[in-house]
């Protein structure tokens, strides 16, 4: 009993360094936000009052944020599909034994993964531009190219930034999903190679079965992504035009960095932890489902 006394002690040492980081800058600020959420506290007067949930029912009755909101779940559901089939797909081909130089292709894909997206999205700024890449396409194929630039217009500003962010995402999810091929063994296609069955016949039988892990977690980690997009929109359009590229995180930053209204902050992020930790609990449960 003394042993295991000990243990426990010498253990609780040693995590000790990491225990009290992460009850100062993970806990104690989780905690406070969470009570922020409840009052009407401003970063501009020390002074503050419990509201209760009047910060989350005037969320529910705020345009910009209603807008937000939708502007984010579109995003979400305009991406994923596109970012996820993509990346898989990519993943099968350079798994394959047919394709030459695959670390030149892996290499290629993953490069937007490491380049910051501030920078990135700098670069696609000047491919949106009157005088971009984009418009200068549109007139070699006898196409009106749009005026200005298509991050100035709402109807093509929120379309360009998801263009954008699948093409930078999709090498970071065509890694995990090669690790995934890269896991299954190889004796399961050869044997289903002798039964005679066709490429297609093993992606459907084998591959994706085996892969659900991989899927869930790529969706879920996609999905967590898209819903806390921020950089994109801070660099390209600030929210704009009209506000038809706000997003929640954005419109969180300008209410509690700009207006200093840090207590109705609390809550719209609180409202955006609960979305994505219901959606991804959807997740969980239908693609761990033995039907698919």
């Amino acid at each position: 009993m003394k042993k295991k006394a000990k243990y426990k002690i010498e253990t609780f040492f040693l995590l000790s360094p990491f225990l009290i980081l992460f009850a100062i800058f993970g806990l104690f600020p989780i905690l406070h936000s969470f009570f922020m959420s409840f009052t009407n506290y401003s970063a501009l007067s020390s002074d503050f009052d419990f509201v209760g949930l009047k910060n989350y029912i005037r969320a529910f009755h705020d345009e910009i944020f209603l807008k937000a909101l939708k502007n984010t779940v579109i995003f979400v559901v305009g991406t994923i599909p596109f970012t996820t089939t993509f990346s898989l797909l990519l993943a099968v081909l350079i798994n394959s034994k047919f394709l030459p130089l695959k670390d030149l292709f892996k290499a290629g894909f993953f490069l937007p993964s490491v380049i910051s997206m501030v920078v990135i999205s700098t670069i696609w700024m000047y491919l949106y531009s009157a005088d971009g890449f984009f418009n200068k396409m549109l007139e070699l194929f006898g196409s009106s190219p749009i005026p200005t630039s298509w991050l100035a217009h709402t109807k093509t500003a929120l379309l360009s930034i998801m263009i954008m962010d699948i093409w930078a995402a999709i090498g970071y999810y065509t890694i995990l999903f090669l690790a995934g091929l890269q896991s299954i063994p190889e004796q399961l296609y050869e044997a289903a190679e002798i039964d005679g069955a066709s490429k297609s016949k093993m992606f459907f039988k084998i591959t994706l079965p085996l892969l659900k892990p991989t899927l869930y977690f790529v969706i879920a980690l996609n999905t967590i992504r898209s819903f806390q997009i921020f950089s994109e929109i801070f660099t390209m359009t600030g929210g704009g035009p009209m506000n038809a590229t706000q997003t929640i995180v954005h419109y969180l930053y300008i209410v509690g960095f700009r207006n200093f209204e840090m207590g109705y902050a609390s809550a719209i992020a609180y409202i955006l932890v609960l979305i994505i930790l219901t959606i991804t609990l959807i997740q969980g449960r239908l693609l761990r489902s033995e039907n698919i």
